[in-house]
């Protein structure tokens, strides 16, 4: 059972996973379409015997993972645990909070929408999101130090642009003698740096916009800074990626990482559940168990 439910390079375990990658996918599907107001009228019977077939299902699938795991409290309290659980908890909760209610209604549905959380699941059941994990883990300095910069660009980008945009002209309206300039959009600094975020990330909402030939030239400068949001970011995880599948320490020495002639021999952990041994590895390297 444990090799079925925990591991995914045989044939049964590739099977029990795509069954309950479906099943997912198939409850996401359904508790979205509840929220559609022309389908929920309707209050068709499938969607509630659908729901309930399918927290039945995961309610075994968690009870069968609690039962095969060598130390079921530690993966109660896991991660993963929590995820099974988040799963399954809003359909059973709704049963001890009437429908009758206007309020107790509309807690029942904002609670039920935390089954959205089964979609963490397929997270688990693919296999090269643990080389993306290790990837941005060991990226994770760099990537702290850029966003670092970005904050900083961000801080100063709208505390400038509020000084363009509201303070300046309000003081040489002071000075001609005419009245404050009450009608700005940009009335406070953090107004300011929401704008910046919003201009940075090319998103631009246009609820926020600059009148002044500074402000549009600070404006144009945060635009193409924005670019790099998204190319350094990348490009940091991806150089990992690469070092880490080619020739990269993990993938020699076997800790954290797979070696390109032992990917279909991937192991876990039985008891940390911990997967990404060598197909030749003798002991967990992440608490000493024996495989």
């Amino acid at each position: 059972m444990h090799d079925v439910i925990f591991e995914s390079d045989t044939r049964s375990g590739w099977i029990f996973d795509v069954g309950l990658l479906i099943a997912i996918l198939i409850s996401v599907f359904v508790t979205s379409l509840e929220t559609v107001p022309n389908i929920a009228k309707l209050e068709l019977p499938i969607f509630h015997q659908t729901e309930w077939f399918l927290t039945i299902l995961f309610s075994i699938e968690y009870i069968a993972r609690l039962s095969c795991a060598k130390r079921p409290l530690r993966y109660a309290l896991s991660f993963w645990g929590v995820i099974d659980v988040l799963s399954i908890l809003p359909s059973y909760v709704g049963l001890l909070i009437p429908d009758g209610q206007t309020e107790s209604f509309m807690m029942l549905r904002s609670i039920r929408l935390l089954r959205a959380f089964r979609v963490l699941k397929i997270w688990r059941m693919v296999d090269d999101a643990d080389d993306l994990y290790g990837a941005v883990a060991r990226a994770k300095h760099k990537i702290v130090v850029f966003l670092m910069v970005v904050l900083v660009a961000v801080v100063i980008s709208g505390t400038l642009m509020y000084f363009v945009e509201t303070v300046v002209p309000n003081v040489i309206a002071q000075r001609r003698g005419l009245e404050p300039i009450t009608e700005v959009q940009f009335e406070s600094i953090p107004e300011s740096m929401y704008w910046a975020i919003v201009t940075m990330t090319t998103v631009g909402y246009g609820d926020v916009v600059p009148t002044t030939g500074i402000g549009k030239i600070i404006a144009a400068t945060l635009i193409l800074l924005g670019y790099s949001l998204i190319i350094v970011p990348s490009s940091f995880v991806g150089a990992e990626l690469k070092g880490g599948t080619q020739d990269g320490p993990a993938s020699e020495s076997g800790v954290g990482g797979k070696a390109a002639g032992d990917r279909g021999m991937d192991k876990a952990c039985p008891r940390c559940e911990t997967p990404g041994h060598r197909g030749d590895a003798v002991y967990c390297f992440k608490c000493g168990q024996r495989l």
